[in-house]
């Protein structure tokens, strides 16, 4: 559905040219939720203005449902930028229009007749329950419901694809994850391609189904969201994993029992998909002749399966202690040993 080869985009400074993409390189099938991750300053505005041609890259080609988008004329652009929905941070409200005329707007400026405009804006109503508050003002609603109204908006002229810049930052985490909620379910029913801009990771945990991580103008690790939280490469991705999977009371638990007992094995088991559902810790406890004490654990869900870490005080004799981490790799559980006093791992 969106394809970037190596595109580049540079802009004029009295400095000289800054590069703020540089060869990026997506390839974003029909009906996915693509995440597009990065700190302020990386890009992430930047990339998405070019996908609905809001910007116009400096180098590189950008194909939106088969259509290379910079060398279309600007009639046909216009035909084309229908199919790109956009929702953004800050709403982008008509403050002296209703909600049923902030919906109708873009339905109005693309013609169409009233009473098809009147049927439609209800139908979008609907779709993101704004159901009792068509004649309310966007000053009488709440952050949610503003960035409801703006969805119903992007939805009007029935996208292919739904650009989300940031479109959750503003809002609380419970707002936040109704409106995430929101989104999965209009991908499921609609069959959108959605593009989500964020500097979250608990967005991208929620409801994206792939991810990319734009550092520096630059794509620096890219894929689906569960192998990317169970095997982050790169240290930019690290610290964002660590966003939804760090708990710093868990961590300094974990360094108390690193003090409190130095002869003991402390480990870290990553479990990702059908491994995540499996009795693993009680087959431990059942089938080695080991003493074992849980320090920690949370499962968290991605569109692509579940994830989950746990970190185990394993004591024993050493080759017991050996045994015990074997089974557990074999059984398709990632193994990360934190304190090993006796050397298990050369």
């Amino acid at each position: 559905m969106i394809k970037l080869n190596n595109i580049k985009k540079s802009y004029h400074s009295k400095k000289g040219a800054v590069e703020a993409l540089s060869g990026i390189d997506l390839d974003i099938k029909q009906g996915e939720i693509f995440g597009i991750i990065g700190y302020s300053g990386a890009g992430k505005s930047t990339l998405i203005r070019l996908i609905n041609m809001l910007e116009t890259p400096t180098a590189g080609s950008l194909i939106v449902d088969g259509k290379e988008m910079s060398s279309l004329s600007k009639n046909k652009l216009r035909e084309a930028r229908k199919d790109i929905g956009m929702i953004f941070q800050h709403f982008n409200l008509l403050w002296s229009r209703t909600v049923k005329g902030n919906i109708s707007f873009p339905l109005e400026v693309a013609g169409v007749k009233k009473a098809e405009r009147k049927k439609r804006v209800q139908e979008l109503i609907k779709i993101v329950g704004l159901e009792g508050r068509e004649n309310a003002y966007p000053s009488q609603l709440s952050g949610g419901q503003k960035q409801r109204v703006g969805i119903a908006r992007a939805l009007a002229n029935n996208p292919k694809v739904l650009l989300c810049d940031e479109a959750t930052s503003a809002l609380d985490p419970k707002t936040t994850n109704a409106i995430l909620d929101l989104l999965v379910d209009i991908n499921k029913k609609l069959g959108l391609t959605i593009v989500m801009i964020t500097h979250e990771m608990h967005v991208v945990k929620k409801i994206c189904h792939k991810v990319a991580v734009l550092d520096k103008g630059q794509i620096v690790e890219e894929g689906n969201v569960l192998d990317v939280f169970q095997q982050p490469k790169m240290a930019i991705t690290k610290e964002f994993v660590k966003q939804v999977t760090q708990n710093d009371e868990a961590e300094e638990a974990v360094d108390f029992v690193k003090q409190a007992h130095p002869s003991g094995t402390i480990v870290k088991l990553s479990f990702k998909g059908d491994s995540a559902n499996r009795p693993v810790v009680n087959e431990l406890f059942q089938q080695q002749l080991v003493e074992i004490n849980i320090l920690e654990g949370n499962i968290s869900q991605t569109q692509n399966g579940a994830f989950g870490t746990l970190t185990l005080l394993i004591d024993g004799a050493t080759h017991e202690v050996k045994r015990a981490i074997d089974f557990i790799e074999n059984q398709g559980v990632g193994v990360e040993v934190i304190q090993d006093a006796a050397q298990l791992i050369s």
